[in-house]
């Protein structure tokens, strides 16, 4: 994947929440911000902006019928406007919710289903080639296994970790599945790069343990030894030896880029009395996707980040910006750089788990599809750097 991909996405997140009834309720973003009706006009807007790879993928939840049992019917007209339009899906198979009929993601079963899914996503759409299997494995697990969000809604240790193994395994197995069908395939992990800060002496190890935790869906997913601490957590919250055993023998690690996603509330103050607060940003996206490349060295591609602020945002591009050129200046491989999303969302300052109808102005457009300045300075910042950036050399520094 030789070349440099400037990106966007589409939001397309799809839980399960509680209602006010109790009841499991869907929060769909690609519909709550009109893209069902207006997706011929957004990937206008992606091709106004001079972008050619599109973080995107269909409904999952309703195109997954049941086993062996698909609808393709609106994927098909997407996709097959994206590649008249000469548009790049970075296609998002799975975003944080499953079809009803799966239930959650602790269903020791979906794994099977869902490579199935992914390998009659591949059958059907043989030209393409690039593919985010699931969307934020780390994200996933903690909202619905750890803290009682989304899905199946569980809050301890032991959901955390039946969502987590259960995740990473449909996670590989799509990936295997997409190569027997699409062998020039490959995978950009889309993963939230988390830091936690000890805010005293007496918090510090539980703040290590946690940036032991941050890791977990990666180590398991790229087969990377755990430490013994985080060994003994999987093992005591229900993981088997089998089971992590499993992940060694069937990566497909050569395959992969590991996208980072990073925003102002990836950092967090570990409390002497245990708490976790938002720190904001303290180390940054340099400092964190730094750890993770010396962890696992793959190419690395900022797949997403924006900030809920309309007025901020072309600061806070330009500062991620920055912050990837100066990696790959210092012999990181960087690939790809990403503005999520493409336009305005709804509810994600509550995580979706709250339905206010609460507009946050972090898109490239608003919701009226009309440019915002962030839009503006994005499709700029394309202009000058898009022949610049093949000819430099990872391991060159620029002198200034």
């Amino acid at each position: 994947m030789p070349e440099f991909m400037f990106a966007t996405g589409i939001e397309n997140s799809y839980p399960t929440i509680a209602g006010p009834d109790g009841k499991s309720r869907r929060v769909d973003e690609a519909d709550r911000c009109g893209h069902y009706r207006r997706w011929r006009e957004d990937f206008g807007l992606v091709r106004e902006l001079g972008i050619e790879y599109l973080r995107y993928g269909p409904p999952y939840y309703r195109a997954h019928l049941a086993p062996g049992r698909y609808d393709w019917d609106f994927t098909d007209e997407t996709f097959g406007a994206l590649r008249e339009m000469g548009l790049t899906p970075i296609a998002d198979l799975c975003h944080f919710g499953v079809p009803d009929w799966v239930g959650g993601f602790d269903n020791p079963d979906w794994p099977d289903l869902f490579a199935q899914y992914a390998r009659a996503f591949a059958e059907r759409f043989p030209w393409v080639r690039r593919y985010t299997p699931i969307n934020e494995i780390y994200v996933a697990a903690t909202f619905s296994g750890q803290l009682g969000w989304w899905n199946q809604r569980q809050a301890s240790d032991r959901g955390f970790v039946d969502a987590l193994k259960t995740l990473c395994k449909a996670n590989v197995l799509a990936m295997r599945a997409i190569l027997e069908v699409q062998p020039q395939a490959s995978f950009v992990q889309s993963e939230s790069s988390e830091y936690f800060h000890a805010d005293e002496p007496s918090a510090y190890d539980l703040a290590a343990f946690l940036n032991g935790k941050r890791f977990l869906s990666l180590d398991l997913t790229y087969a990377y030894p755990v430490s013994a601490p985080m060994y003994q957590y999987l093992l005591d919250n229900g993981m088997t030896r089998e089971e992590y055993d499993w992940f060694a023998d069937h990566h497909v690690k050569a395959r992969c880029v590991m996208g980072n996603d990073y925003y102002i509330t990836n950092e967090h103050l570990v409390l002497a009395d245990g708490r976790v607060v938002p720190s904001g940003e303290i180390f940054g996206y340099y400092v964190i996707t730094r750890q993770y490349y010396e962890r696992y060295h793959l190419p690395v591609m900022h797949t997403e980040k924006n900030i809920k602020d309309a007025a901020r945002a072309p600061e806070w591009l330009k500062k991620e910006w920055v912050n990837l050129h100066r990696l790959k200046q210092d012999g990181v491989p960087i690939v790809g750089f990403t503005w999520y999303s493409l336009t305005d969302q709804i509810d994600w300052d509550t995580a979706l788990r709250e339905e206010n109808g609460r507009v946050n102005e972090c898109g490239l457009f608003d919701l009226d599809r009309r440019i915002r300045p962030v839009g503006q300075a994005y499709r700029a910042l394309i202009r000058q750097w898009r022949e610049i950036l093949p000819t430099e050399s990872y391991t060159i520094r620029t002198r200034y």
